[in-house]
């Protein structure tokens, strides 16, 4: 998912709605259990940053007040769309979420999904994530990760990490994405290692939890 408008090439801008679209039922199929357990308790409002086409919208229960980050206008009518189709009360920034517009602990939960792997800074956006957070605000996040230190895959991610950054809009492979969020500041964090049976094999190593504030 694209995280800033100037990244947002009209043929890789495309290419990759298209894609997420393409596989949004087989992520549905491997992490749909995990998105519905917690992204379906979540209620006032609550901000999704890099909601790309909305793939996780049918798991919002109703009433929330959404509101989404995704500068890739490319994304947006296959999200506007999916807003509708799930009744979501919806408000589209079409911005980078590096810099939240929300006043400090205002904000009732946040979501992320497949986008620390994206943004240039994504200490940044934790964050900000964090401050606009209420006490006790929720951040559920799913990312893809650097693979452990040494292995075949790790070489593998480093050494193709260049092409598959320049076709994914800044994606990296090789994020160390749970330490990031162990060093955060949060008061409580858990998460959860898998590994992905439906993502190319440069991404499988994934993690999925909460920061609560």
């Amino acid at each position: 998912m694209s995280a800033d408008a100037t990244h947002a090439n009209p043929i890789r801008g495309r290419f990759n709605s298209w894609l997420l679209a393409k596989f949004e039922d087989d992520f549905h199929e491997e992490v749909g259990p995990r998105k519905a357990e917690h992204i379906g308790a979540l209620d006032g409002t609550v901000v999704e940053i890099g909601a790309g086409n909305g793939v996780n919208f049918r798991y919002y229960p109703p009433g929330v007040k959404l509101v989404a980050y995704e500068p890739n206008p490319y994304m947006h009518e296959r999200l506007l769309e999916s807003a509708r189709k799930h009744g979501l009360d919806l408000e589209l920034r079409a911005i980078s979420a590096e810099r939240l517009d929300f006043d400090d602990g205002t904000v009732d939960a946040a979501v992320c999904t497949l986008v620390l792997c994206t943004v240039p800074d994504p200490e940044q956006l934790v964050r900000e994530v964090r401050r606009v957070l209420k006490p006790g605000g929720r951040f559920f996040f799913i990312e893809h990760v650097a693979a452990e230190s040494g292995s075949v895959l790790r070489r593998m991610q480093n050494l193709f990490h260049r092409p598959w950054h320049y076709v994914f809009e800044g994606c990296h492979t090789n994020r160390e994405t749970d330490h990031l969020l162990h060093a955060a500041g949060f008061s409580h964090v858990e998460i959860e290692s898998f590994t992905s049976e439906k993502m190319p094999p440069l991404v499988v190593p994934q993690i999925a939890g909460i920061a609560i504030k």
